[in-house]
């Protein structure tokens, strides 16, 4: 129970799991989706990732960080309904400016101090560092510990994900255009990661979609050994969802020192440059 009455709030590029956000009153600032049309949209607020897919015949869109309005009304909403305190837990700071935006907005508060941590990930792995800054506040850690905490916490957790079509990351111009053709021609399917400065990494490539998931479990496994307890977690766009339960069968086989294992979908704004079909997952160090 957080008593200390420390507000989390996060943003919709973590994917932290919509009902631990719901049983821990965690806030969720969205990031957006633009169309060229001039319509803009609410990740996960006004618009759905089904609604995404089924446009992206027409129109890849774009993302943007929220609007600083838009944050400051979240502190100043958890202000208002009785938290003395914030954190706010942020996507990769070296893939989205929305970190250092809550932190000009940070300093502008008045007689409501609040952490911003930068996870440097994505996605669920960025999840997982919102999910122990929840667990961190209900244990009783005092708000002026929880920055160095957490930044522990986020050194130790990693992602891996892969996607089927690389199309979507080309546009988003996060893979070049020659590692885009080589990888089409010769069924090249790259395992992303975020390396220590939050910006996207290949850390493996696998011949098949099959392969590359066998190389995600394998490096989420090599990370495990190194401590003696991990939580782990599982994310998939909804045309992959039907991988979630061999994918966590899997994992319960092959890594044996796992108190938890998360489940949590992709949302609207990160399938933006991911395309319809990514399978990403995570592993906390504890």
């Amino acid at each position: 129970m957080n008593q200390q009455r420390i507000c989390v709030i996060t943003d919709t590029g973590t994917d932290t799991p919509a009902d631990f956000c719901a049983k821990h009153d965690v806030r969720v600032v969205p990031l957006r989706v633009n169309y060229s049309d001039g319509s803009s949209y609410e990740s996960g607020v006004d618009i759905t990732t089904d609604e995404i897919v089924a446009r992206f015949g027409q129109e890849v869109p774009k993302t943007s960080l929220p609007s600083p309005e838009r944050i400051a009304d979240a502190f100043a909403q958890a202000k208002a309904d009785g938290y003395v305190a914030a954190v706010f837990v942020s996507i990769s700071s070296g893939l989205s400016a929305t970190c250092e935006t809550a932190r000009m907005v940070a300093r502008t508060m008045e007689d409501f101090p609040v952490a911003v941590v930068d996870t440097r990930s994505i996605g669920v792995a960025a999840g997982l560092v919102v999910m122990e800054a929840v667990r961190q506040i209900e244990a009783g850690v005092p708000f002026s510990s929880l920055p160095v905490m957490l930044e522990i916490t986020a050194k130790s957790t990693s992602v891996f994900f892969a996607v089927r079509e690389l199309s979507f990351l080309r546009a988003g111009g996060r893979i070049s255009e020659a590692a885009f053709r080589l990888g089409s021609v010769l069924n090249i399917k790259p395992v992303f990661t975020c390396d220590e400065e939050g910006h996207y990494a290949v850390r493996k490539k696998a011949r098949g979609w099959g392969r590359a998931l066998d190389a995600e479990v394998a490096l989420i496994e090599e990370l495990a050994r190194k401590y003696p307890k991990v939580r782990l977690a599982i994310s998939c766009t909804g045309a992959c969802a039907d991988a979630y339960p061999e994918l966590e069968a899997k994992l319960r086989r092959q890594i044996d020192n796992a108190v938890e294992i998360v489940r949590s979908d992709i949302s609207p704004a990160l399938l933006v440059h991911t395309g319809p079909e990514l399978i990403g997952l995570a592993v906390q160090g504890l």
